[in-house]
């Protein structure tokens, strides 16, 4: 009968085990090296200083544009004169749709506003963005976009994250991880919210998940202090501030020494020694009394309805110049109405949204080039998903979310502007030509960026974890 249970009788089982053993030993210690080695950036001194990219790029800095609520490609950048021929018919048998929220349906409905040509491209952009259309040139608009989801919650984290549920690092902490950011006295990745409120998923949106903290998206406020509690008790000078600091880094020190890899540990400290130098540059940052009253004008700063997103504009101007690496903006905040969720039409919503970001995004497209930074700053526009062709319910202004196909652009370094890439089919249901999933997207934002998303990995639980998963091909048709 033979042995099922080695035990070692024998010489050879002996060895059998023992060799097994070494192995599993040497095996769990290169997975520790290998662990230490992905989370060099977070340990191996200042977790934020700059780091080279995989290759060359001029792109320094990203500015991601959320339009929070999911804007409509068939009244924006994705024109479709098939609907002003079928309009008021029923949707075709042969289409693809969802009906979020189990809403009304309705028939087939053109666009709300007309779509006229720009720039010497003649690239199509709808009367909602007159002033983006200026800027068609240097626009490379995808209209074959598609994700995972159909509802707000986890198609907001989709976009941000490349997954549906929560707990994984955002775009912008995978950016800060891979580059570091060029100014130690601000937070490598920055948020301005939307005085309305936030995505309805929240921080998730800019978490840095299993990555070190120190790689998180920080919200900064467009007035006022930009970070609450950052500056210190009015009794406590700055050196007396500093030297309270530098105990408290002597302390942790020993702590660490004593207990190796305790990243949370380290991340923490170095967040107080970020928010003390942050005193000083943070509020100047976002002080807009520096900027001359011609620039102001520009971005709308004191106009209705452009002032507070042309605020936030203006500061992700003067953050990306001051050597931010990351910084997304939202419009539309909360829920509903307040975002670009235009259930109850899109003409009164899309047009009071439109209003508020389209000055302002020209404005920082123009002030970009202008002063020489547009080749060195990758701009990102879009929201979460699009919506549908037809309305929501019968002769209604409104339209339904659509996952399938749905448009997004990007403006700036490295990428060839005045294109169109990809497209939704004959009614703007889904995207049938060159589609562009949320994973491809972020690879090409990566890649613009320097970043190989294949290399760009980070050790967990036992598995090399990257943005894309082990999906994602760059859009090397949009890149100059």
């Amino acid at each position: 009968m033979s042995n099922l249970f080695p035990c070692g009788l024998t010489r050879r089982e002996l060895i059998w085990e023992m060799g097994g053993g070494f192995a599993g030993v040497a095996l769990a210690g290169m997975l520790a090296s290998e662990s230490r080695a992905s989370d060099a950036p977070a340990s191996a001194g200042s977790p934020l200083a700059p780091k080279k990219p995989h290759f060359p790029t001029k792109v320094k800095s990203c500015i991601f544009l959320m339009m929070n609520g999911g804007p409509s490609q068939v009244d924006t950048f994705d024109p479709k004169p098939e609907l002003e021929k079928y309009a008021g018919k029923e949707i075709p048998k042969d289409k693809k749709f969802i009906n979020s929220g189990g809403r009304k349906i309705g028939y087939l409905t053109p666009a709300f506003r007309k779509f006229r040509p720009g720039g010497k491209s003649g690239l199509p952009v709808s009367d909602y963005f007159p002033k983006v259309r200026e800027h068609a040139d240097k626009l490379a608009v995808i209209r074959s976009c598609h994700t995972d989801s159909h509802a707000h919650g986890s198609a907001l984290v989709m976009m941000n994250t490349g997954k549906t549920f929560i707990g994984r690092p955002s775009l912008g902490s995978w950016a800060v991880y891979g580059l570091g950011t060029a100014n130690q006295d601000l937070p490598g990745y920055v948020v301005l919210m939307d005085k309305r409120g936030g995505p309805i998923s929240g921080q998730p949106n800019w978490s840095s998940g299993f990555i070190s903290a120190a790689y998180s998206g920080t919200l900064f406020r467009p007035s006022g202090d930009p970070i609450l509690d950052l500056r210190g008790p009015a009794h406590l000078t700055k050196d007396v501030q500093k030297e309270q600091l530098d105990l408290l880094a002597q302390l942790n020190q020993q702590h660490m020494d004593a207990r190796p890899g305790g990243r949370e540990l380290a991340a923490r400290a170095a967040s107080y020694e970020l928010a003390f130098r942050m005193q000083s540059a943070a509020p100047d940052a976002v002080d807009l009394t520096k900027e001359s009253a011609k620039t102001l004008e520009m971005y709308g700063v004191g106009q209705k309805p452009t002032d507070e997103f042309g605020r936030n504009c203006l500061i992700a101007r003067r953050l990306v110049e001051r050597g931010v690496r990351f910084v997304q903006l939202y419009s539309g905040g909360g829920h509903l109405e307040d975002t670009w969720d235009a259930h109850a039409g899109i003409e009164s919503n899309h047009g009071k949204h439109a209003a508020e970001v389209d000055q302002p995004i020209a404005a920082l497209l123009a002030d970009l080039q202008a002063r020489g930074m547009l080749d060195q700053t990758l701009i990102v526009w879009g929201g979460e998903f699009g919506r549908m062709p037809f309305s929501e319910g019968k002769n209604e202004p409104g339209r339904n979310h659509n996952p399938y196909g749905f448009s997004m652009w990007l403006a700036g370094g490295g990428v060839k502007g005045g294109t169109a890439y990809g497209a939704t089919d004959d009614l703007g249901f889904e995207a049938v030509e060159k589609k562009v999933h949320i994973h491809d997207l972020h690879a090409t934002i990566l890649h613009l960026m320097g970043l190989d998303h294949e290399q760009l990995t980070y050790f967990h639980q036992g598995r090399h974890e990257r943005l894309t998963d082990v999906y994602g091909n760059v859009v090397k048709d949009i890149i100059a």
